[in-house]
């Protein structure tokens, strides 16, 4: 069984940055993809960002495109999430999750297999 957990998650100023880090076990992450979704009080699910299967490729919603890095550590099984000058609307749980599938990537929810127990984001102005 595939498990992740989310750490990093705290209270910040608008325009501060946080690492969030996802730690993968029950299974390698190499060649799956990985992926951060998050989720404000009130609103649906969205996605943030996501690392290819390929270790290589990243895909960034609209929103967070040039604030965000999603990054991956296959030697550690752990995929990260750099966030940097944050604002008010980036306050929301975040997840970490993957795909039961090799060699596959996924922007949607419902591409994603696996979930973490999320981690808290909030971002004072």
């Amino acid at each position: 069984q595939v498990q992740l957990v989310e750490s990093g998650g705290g209270l910040v100023q608008a325009g501060d940055s946080l690492r969030l880090s996802c730690v993968a076990s029950g299974r390698t992450i190499t060649n799956y993809a990985m992926a951060w979704f998050r989720q404000a009080p009130g609103k649906e699910r969205e996605f943030v960002a996501a690392s290819s299967f390929t270790g290589v490729g990243t895909y960034y919603a609209d929103s967070v495109k040039g604030r965000f890095t999603i990054s991956r550590d296959n030697a550690k099984n752990t995929v990260y999430l750099q966030m940097n000058t944050l604002k008010p609307v980036d306050a929301a749980v975040y997840y970490c999750a993957t795909q039961s599938r090799l060699y596959r990537d996924s922007l949607s929810q419902g591409g994603y297999d696996y979930w973490g127990q999320g981690t808290q984001v909030t971002v004072s102005s």
